[in-house]
This record gives C-alpha cells, structure tokens and sequence, in this order.
C-alpha cells in the first residue's frame, strides 16, 4: 500500500466513523464562487501525507542530501555578490553588506519560485494518482507550497549566520518575516493556480516556466535595491507583488530603512486578485484534470 493510500484511508478513518454503508457524494460546483474549501480541511490527513512524502522524497537520492538547501541559497549569493557588489558596485540598502542585501533578497525569492514550479507541475507529475482516486486536487498545489518550507527554515539560519558574520545585528525586526513567508507562499500558490490547469491542457508550460521564473527574478529588486528604480515608474513596478515582499524581507533583516509602503499596497491588491482568481479559475477546470491529464 503506498503513503497515499495510506494518508487517504487515514483521512476517512479519522474524519468519519466506520459503517459498512458509508457513501461519499461528489458533486459539481454550485456558482462560481463554491471553491470547495470545506474539504481540504476535511482531507487534512492526506495533505499532511503529501507533504511528508514531498519533503522525504526530494533529497533522498542525492549525496548531499538536504545540504542542498544551504547549497543553492549560497552559490547564487555568493555569484550576485562577486558580479553585481564587486564589479558592478550597485548600492544596497542602507549601506548594508552586499552578501546580507543579496541573501534577504534570495530566500523569499527562492521559495516563491519553488511554489510555482511544484504548484505547476504537480498536476502532471501526480496523473496516475488523479485518475485512481478522488480527492480535492487543490491538495496537490496546496502540498508544494508548504513542502519548500523546510528549505526556507534552514535558509534563514544561514541567514542569521550571514548575518552575524557581517556585524548585522538581529532585531525585533525578524518576527515580520514569518507572516511576509506566509505571504511569499501563498503568492506561489496563486500563480501555480494558475498555471497547473493550464499545464493540464499544454505541456508547454513546463519548457517555459524556469525562462518566465528567471525573467521575473530580474524584473524584482534581488539583485538591486528598489530605490534604484526612478519614481514614475515605481508604481508600475510594484504591481509585480514580490517587490513588497522582498522589500519587506529586507526592511526586517537589515534593520534599516523602511518598506515602501504604497508599494507593498498596490502589490497586494495584485496578490489577492490572483489568488482569489486563481481559485475560481482551478475549481472551473478541475472536473476536466482527470480527463485531459
């Protein structure tokens, strides 16, 4: 029996009590703004199993095993620093260390876009399950967006190394980035809303999803400061929602400055109606995933 099975019989063992008789009714949506929410509480056993087996699974077989996750974060700070700090000397925040600027910058940015390229690809990767079995497939995007969590939890004690390392002294600054992480994932799991469907249809949003992640990397202040962008096209620029949380990020480890606050509010308008879309969007076509996929 795999975990799945395992987590989805657990899910009905816990929830409901055992007859001979029980029936489960699956029914279409009512109206467009029945998103079936109700029900991922209802088969939280079965996320929980998704997103243990995503955590075990991912670095199993590799000989570094979960040291990957201070790896990555580390490689790509230490290359912006020697490129954009050391040759190319862009200012940072405050005057702050670039590797510190860099890596407040990286790890939200790296979670996010480990959110979208999971969420996206998840659907696919999970066929064989969604063809056997009934369960809210909002499950699947829901599991990648948590999972990656681990790898943001080991980021941010390097971070505090980096951090001491530079002479960055840790403020009560800090206790914002748990809710802005929560923000960051929820902001991936909008997008992968988004595009899981329509990777469903056409596969070709796996060859382009790591160009558009690296694209957007660079249209977000990770490697430069926001305040380099001039005034008048400040607004058009937040409309990108990462810029207020990695703005946030940085307000919150550097201890200096402070957040752009109409930034951070037109890039929130943005994210709510992204996931607020995202959600109608993926529960008008998921009666088609198992069909299509």
């Amino acid at each position: 029996m795999s975990a799945i099975e395992s987590g989805l019989q657990a899910t009905s063992a816990g929830l409901r009590p055992r007859t001979s008789g029980q029936v489960t009714h699956i029914r279409p949506s009512r109206g467009l703004f029945d998103l079936g929410l109700p029900s991922i509480w209802r088969y939280r056993g079965l996320l929980a199993t998704l997103v243990k087996r995503d955590v075990l699974v991912l670095y199993r077989q590799a000989a570094l095993g979960a040291a990957w996750a201070v790896i990555q974060p580390v490689l790509s700070v230490a290359i912006f620093t020697f490129i954009f700090g050391r040759v190319a000397k862009l200012p940072t925040t405050g005057g702050a260390p670039y590797p510190v600027f860099a890596f407040a910058a990286v790890l939200p940015w790296t979670y996010f876009s480990e959110c979208v390229r999971r969420g996206a690809l998840g659907l696919v990767t999970e066929a064989e399950l969604i063809r056997k079995v009934y369960f809210p497939r909002l499950l699947i995007p829901l599991s990648a967006a948590i999972a990656p969590l681990v790898d943001l939890a080991i980021g941010c004690v390097v971070l505090l190394a980096v951090m001491l390392l530079y002479g960055v002294a840790p403020t009560w600054r800090l206790l914002a980035l748990p809710p802005l992480a929560l923000v960051a994932g929820l902001l991936g799991l909008s997008v992968a809303l988004w595009l899981g469907p329509i990777n469903v249809r056409f596969r070709d949003v796996k060859h382009t999803l790591p160009f558009m992640l690296q694209i957007w990397m660079y249209a977000s202040p990770v490697v430069y400061a926001f305040s380099m962008i001039p005034d008048r096209w400040k607004p058009l620029y937040a409309l990108n929602p990462m810029v207020g949380v990695i703005e946030g990020f940085r307000w919150a480890v550097l201890g200096a400055g402070r957040p752009d606050l109409g930034a951070m509010a037109i890039g929130t308008g943005v994210f709510l109606a992204l996931l607020g879309g995202g959600l109608v969007f993926f529960r008008r076509m998921e009666r088609s995933f198992a069909d299509l996929i």
